[in-house]
Formats: structure tokens, C-alpha cells, sequence
């Protein structure tokens, strides 16, 4: 079963300093047919004005992955850990037993672009982490490269959680093809450009829900950023 989640009908909140599109419930976005998917919780769509970002705020519980599209998002939490984010990177926080943190866009005339991902982590009480890593445009180009796992395999981040994530870009001719398990769920969330998926021509911002499905197939890209999730039924 495949399920498409158009881009428009996700919620919106627009703050002035921060516009960002809810894939599922999140704060006053409330619909109870989207409340997450297998283990996936949240995917906020985030667009942050120059000099502003999140103050210091709490979390605990929950697999954070931050994956930025342009600009850069600088980190800081009570790990000690003081970094920025960029396009390419991969950032994962495990805040299993509480973490606070912040994210800023310190960059002047630039607006940092990123989604915010947090999946349901496979049990309570973990003792809170952080990890970084870069993958090269070329790791990524017309392949689905694996970025995040639960054993951080093939290089990719490390999650506390029954899930693993990909990333590739698509043009052209460019094309790729996944083996599914037909007994876990698959989530395909277009960041940018325009890419058909299983047959569905998608644009920024849409996803599909895979259900019962063996196959992937990614084809037909114009400027194509997708994500895919691999997760718990």
C-alpha cells in the first residue's frame, strides 16, 4: 500500500523568525490522521532568519537527526558539545535520560534551511549523545546513500532506534532501486527538486508511505533531494 502526503497539507506555523511545515502533530498542528509513522515522530520542514534560532530548551527521550539544506545551524547543548551544521552533515542527539540544547542561525542575509527528524528511540533511559558526520555530494549522487543506521554501518550516524535513514540526489537519467522488507514500513520525504517514486511524480515537500511493499524505485529527478526511512511497523 502506498500513501501520498502532499506537501500543502502539512500544517504550517509562522513565527516571523521561523516558518516550518509539520509532516506530522506537532505543537499546536494538530491531526490525528498524522500523528507519526512506524517509529518516525516528526519531520518539521524548517526555515530559520538570519541571527535568530531556538533558545536553550529541553528533550528527552527522543532520536533528533538534523539534516541541513543550506545555511548553517549552530549547536550547542549541555553535552558540551558546540558545533555547526551544514549542508551534507548529518547530526544525531540522543536525548534518552535529558538534554538541553540550542540551535541558531548566526549567518547575516542567509536563511538556514533544515529538517528536523525525531525518531521514537527502541527503549527509555539512554544516556544522552551526540554525532556528526558529512557526506560528500558525490556519497550521494544518484544513489541511496545510507547516512543513518542502528549500527552505524557503511559509516553512517548511529540511532538508538529500530530505524535507518538514506539520502540521495537525482537528475537526469539518474536512478536507483531498494529492496524492501514487506513486513516494515517505508517513509520517502522530497526535500527539494522534483523525482518519481514507485510511479508517483513527486514535488518539494511531498512523501510517501510504503506499506507492505518489496521495492523501491527513484527515477526521473530534476534537482532531487529524498530521504527515505526504513521502520518499525
Amino acid at each position: 500500500m502506498i500513501t501520498l502526503r502532499k506537501s500543502g497539507e502539512r500544517g504550517l506555523a509562522d513565527h516571523g523568525w521561523l516558518r516550518s511545515f509539520h509532516t506530522f502533530s506537532f505543537a499546536d498542528y494538530y491531526d490525528p490522521a498524522h500523528m507519526g509513522f512506524g517509529n518516525l515522530r516528526v519531520i518539521n520542514e524548517d526555515r530559520v532568519a538570519p541571527g535568530t534560532g531556538f533558545g536553550t530548551h529541553g528533550h528527552r527521550d527522543m532520536e533528533i537527526v538534523s539534516y541541513v539544506l543550506d545555511g548553517e545551524l549552530a549547536h550547542q547543548d549541555s553535552m558540551g558539545n558546540g558545533t555547526a551544521i551544514r549542508p551534507g552533515e548529518v547530526q544525531r542527539m540522543t536525548a534518552g535520560t535529558g538534554v538541553r540544547h540550542s540551535e541558531f542561525n548566526h549567518a547575516e542575509g542567509q536563511t538556514t534551511h533544515f529538517l528536523q527528524i525525531w525518531l521514537l528511540p527502541d527503549r527509555l533511559g539512554h544516556t544522552p549523545g551526540y554525532e556528526q558526520k558529512a557526506f560528500s555530494e558525490q556519497d550521494k549522487r544518484g544513489r541511496l546513500r545510507l547516512v543513518a543506521s542502528p549500527d552505524g554501518r557503511e559509516g553512517s550516524v548511529t540511532l538508538h532506534a529500530n530505524a535507518s535513514l538514506r539520502a540521495g540526489l537525482f537528475a537526469g537519467d539518474e536512478s536507483a532501486e531498494l529492496t524492501l522488507d514487506p513486513a516494515r514500513k517505508t517513509w520517502v520525504h522530497l526535500a527539494r527538486g522534483t523525482l518519481t517514486v514507485n510511479g508517483h511524480a513527486l514535488q518539494a515537500g511531498d512523501a510517501l508511505a510504503l506499506s507492505g511493499e518489496t521495492r523501491l524505485e527513484v527515477s526521473g529527478g530534476e534537482g532531487a533531494e529524498v530521504l527515505v526511512f526504513d521502520l518499525e511497523a
